[in-house]
């Protein structure tokens, strides 16, 4: 009996401590939405860099409490349509944007160009605002997300994969088929009803209106 509750006491404080990693006024995103679909790209090899980036030490998604809240009346609503979210990238330590600008000004590393840029030079990714030394992920209430269809388990089509450099990921664009204009525009008007606002050049991505650390720019890893 005693070492049953010795192991149960460690058990709750291993769990306990990891919960304390978290900053205040964030969560892990799948304690309040366990539903929630999770592929946190830059975690794993499938990204524009094609390896795991600085920071992301585990695929959890975090991201703040409020932009968390905001999320799961999305998701509510899109599961009633047989359908849910699924994450590519939330929270963002700033030393994975750092690492991203490490790469950026490596031009000879084109390992993922024909995937994610192919239309870009990389020596011009600065310039043309695809990479940034400061990211508004850093300030936890910014995301990068999809919809996947549950009957077929299969990710809508967008037209873009997720963090293709180029006007074919801005929202607006004539070369598009209609079923890529309506499955992004069902993204948007679903995201934007619950209180997100949309980065226009990129599809996918969306940041909560009122943000609670607006400017702030952490740096505790994802893990």
């Amino acid at each position: 009996m005693y070492m049953k509750l010795k192991c149960l006491f460690l058990f709750v404080l291993i769990n306990l401590s990891a919960l304390a990693q978290l900053p205040d006024g964030f969560v892990y995103v799948d304690d309040v939405i366990p539903d929630i679909q999770i592929e946190l790209r830059y975690c794993l090899n499938n990204n524009f860099i094609g390896q795991p980036v600085e920071g992301y030490n585990a695929e959890v998604c975090i991201l703040s409490e409020q932009a968390t809240l905001a999320l799961k009346k999305v998701q509510d609503e899109l599961k009633k349509q047989n359908l849910s979210l699924k994450i590519y990238d939330a929270y963002r330590p700033q030393r994975a944007v750092n690492h991203f600008s490490k790469w950026a000004k490596n031009v000879n590393d084109t390992l993922m160009k024909q995937q994610f840029y192919p239309e870009v030079d990389k020596r011009n990714l600065f310039k043309e605002g695809y990479i940034a030394s400061r990211s508004r992920h850093s300030s936890g209430s910014t995301l990068d997300l999809t919809i996947v269809d549950l009957k077929t388990g299969k990710e809508f089509d967008m037209g873009t994969p997720y963090d293709y450099f180029g006007k074919a990921s801005w929202l607006i664009n004539d070369n598009l088929t209609e079923d890529q204009k309506s499955n992004r525009m069902l993204l948007h008007n679903v995201m934007i009803k619950h209180g997100f606002r949309h980065y226009p050049q990129e599809w996918w991505h969306f940041t909560l209106r009122g943000e609670p650390f607006k400017d702030q720019y952490f740096d505790f890893p994802v893990e």
